[in-house]
Formats: C-alpha cells, sequence, structure tokens
C-alpha cells in the first residue's frame, strides 16, 4: 500500500484501520481468533498503521481492543504503528446505547493511562498518543506538558490530539509538537475542513475517524437492515432510519454513479475523496470482514481529478442530506 506522512516524519499507510468496532459500538464484540486473523491479513495487505484506545470495550472487558491489539500484533510489531489514546472514561451510569463521556486531562491520569496501553499492547512504546478528548477543566498546555514527558521518557514517541479545534491545537502545539489531530471526517461530516489551513501552517497531519459515516457512504444498508439493540451505536444514529435512507437516496445514486465512471465502489471513492483532498490526510475505516478490509485498502489506488473532486464537493453541497451522527455527548 501507498504511504502518508502524518506530522513531521511519521509515516504511515495510506489508509488506516481503525479497530474499535472489533471491540466496542458495533454490537458485541467479534470473536477474538476470529479477529486475530484479520489483522494479521491487514498487515499482508500493507496496513502499517493501527488505531485503538484504552476504552475501546465492554462492561465485563473494558479494555478489550487494546488486549487483542497487543496478542494480535506482536509478531509485526517492528512494521507497524501503533496509536492509542487517554483521557476519556464512560458515563456508566447512563442507560444510553451511546453512554457520554467524561473527560479527564489531568497530567496523572495521562501518565497512569499510558502504562495501562503499554502492558495491554505488549509493547515498550506508542508511535502515536492521543488525548482523546478535551478536558474543559484542565489547560490543554498540562496535558500537552504531560505528554511531552512521556516523549522523554520514551513512552510514546508522537502527540496527538482527537476532536480539537483551532485555537486548543495551536496552544498545544506551543508546549509540544502536535503530530496529528484526530476528527470525524466524512462526506456528510465536513466541519472540520475549516482548520485544514492551520494544519498545513503547523504541519499537522489529520486522521480522519468515521471517514464513512459508520459504514452509511458504502452504499450497504437500506429500510430493513437491521442493527443489536443496546450494544450497537448505529441503532440509534441518525443517518440509518428509514426517513434518512429516503433523504440520502440522490446522494448515494450520484456516489454509486462516479463509482461506477472509476471502476469502484462507493466506500473507495467517499476515501479517495477526502485523500484526494490534501496528502496528510489519512482515513481510518474499521471492519470486522476479509472483503471489506480489501476494499477500503484499495482505495489508496483510486485516483480522483480535481475537476471529479469539484463535481463531488458541488453535489455534497447541493444535494438533499439526512443529518449524520456527530458523536458521543461530552457530560458537563
Amino acid at each position: 500500500m501507498k504511504t502518508r506522512v502524518l506530522g513531521k516524519d511519521l509515516e504511515v499507510s495510506a489508509i488506516g484501520l481503525g479497530c474499535m468496532g472489533m471491540s466496542h459500538a458495533y454490537g458485541p464484540a467479534a470473536d477474538k481468533k476470529e479477529m486475530t486473523e484479520l489483522l494479521c491479513k491487514a498487515v499482508e495487505k500493507g496496513y502499517t498503521f493501527f488505531d485503538t484506545a484504552e476504552l475501546y470495550g465492554t462492561c465485563e472487558n473494558p479494555h478489550d481492543n487494546e488486549e487483542l491489539l497487543g496478542e494480535a500484533l506482536k509478531p509485526y510489531r517492528n512494521r507497524i504503528v501503533l496509536a492509542s489514546k487517554c483521557g476519556i472514561r464512560f458515563d456508566e451510569s447512563s442507560s444510553e446505547v451511546n453512554k457520554p463521556l467524561i473527560p479527564d486531562g489531568r497530567p496523572e491520569t495521562i501518565k497512569a493511562s499510558v502504562d495501562g496501553s503499554l502492558r495491554r499492547l505488549q509493547t515498550d512504546h506508542l508511535d502515536l498518543y492521543y488525548i482523546h478528548r478535551i478536558d474543559p477543566k484542565v489547560p490543554v498546555e498540562e496535558a500537552a506538558g504531560a505528554m511531552k514527558e512521556l516523549i522523554d521518557a520514551g513512552k510514546i514517541t508522537h502527540f496527538g490530539i482527537s476532536e480539537a479545534d483551532e485555537h486548543t491545537l495551536r496552544r498545544a502545539h506551543a508546549v509540544c509538537p502536535v503530530t496529528a489531530v484526530q476528527n470525524r471526517y466524512s462526506m456528510m461530516y465536513r466541519d472540520y475542513e475549516a482548520i485544514f489551513p492551520v494544519l498545513e501552517e503547523l504541519q499537522i497531519g489529520f486522521v480522519a475517524f468515521s471517514p464513512l459515516a459508520n459504514g452509511f457512504l458504502s452504499a450497504q444498508y437500506n429500510k430493513e437492515s437491521k442493527f443489536e439493540k443496546g450494544t450497537d451505536y448505529r441503532s440509534v444514529m441518525p443517518q440509518f432510519t428509514p426517513e434518512a435512507i429516503d433523504k440520502n437516496e440522490e446522494m448515494l445514486r450520484y456516489l454509486k454513479g462516479m463509482a461506477d465512471r472509476k471502476n469502484a465502489t462507493p466506500a473507495q471513492i467517499s476515501l479517495a475523496w477526502m485523500m484526494a483532498k490534501k496528502p496528510w490526510i489519512v482515513p481510518i475505516p474499521g471492519t470486522r470482514k476479509y472483503g471489506r478490509l480489501i476494499e477500503n485498502a484499495q482505495a489508496a489506488d483510486v485516483e480522483l481529478t480535481e475537476q471529479e473532486v469539484k463535481e463531488l464537493d458541488n453535489m455534497l453541497e447541493s444535494v438533499p442530506m439526512s443529518e449524520v451522527f456527530g458523536g458521543s455527548k461530552i457530560k458537563k
């Protein structure tokens, strides 16, 4: 697979693998043996960038995902880039499917969290470590200072922030250079295009999570699609309602048309579109299926012309589009 560079020097596969869905938010955790095999196949197929977090798991096993990756990827550790995150926990008192998040960006929390992640991931360092959400009660400079200490100690090599705006990024970057921001980005969620100029200026990479709008842009869902109640976030996401399926029909029809013209799939067009925007954008779609793993990887070879990107942008500005899931609530 082609590669891209995040920040000044973190080289990763052009498409990364978001591993959350193997353990969390897409129904009960998947079979560990199957996911271990899938992760090994991902390495064989050229994926070098694997994304997890300390809280991707279940009530029974809160750190399931890091433990899965630690065991599965141990034989390939010197060939891959491992990214994890700290700084939030779930509000377990909530009965919602998608529980609100409680941020905790205190330096002592960050330092304790990295030790847990290193142990579970069976490694002596993380290649990229993110503050998972900004804690409004802790100045971001303090969190960035803790990350700088972790770099100096050799526990991490690069610092990232998830769901950050320009002001936050500038403040954090002044204390410890930020290698990547990981924000939600897809054809249906484009809010963070506003920070592209500052990322260019500061030489910060953009890691796009939910690049297919939680799978919706694969064009594989319809009104009969069923999601496990209680464990699958898609069961409460606005883009998967019957009304939304109708409202998004024109957009998906256009996407399929472009896919046919380019001998690609709608998912590949969606990924190729964002990669054509900037050379430092790296999408990290997730999957539990080998076929999707390959399909997503091959998106790196789909090249859109400037005119085709403009066509897609114009379409996104003009056709009807439903609401789309915009992220878990942050508990005040």
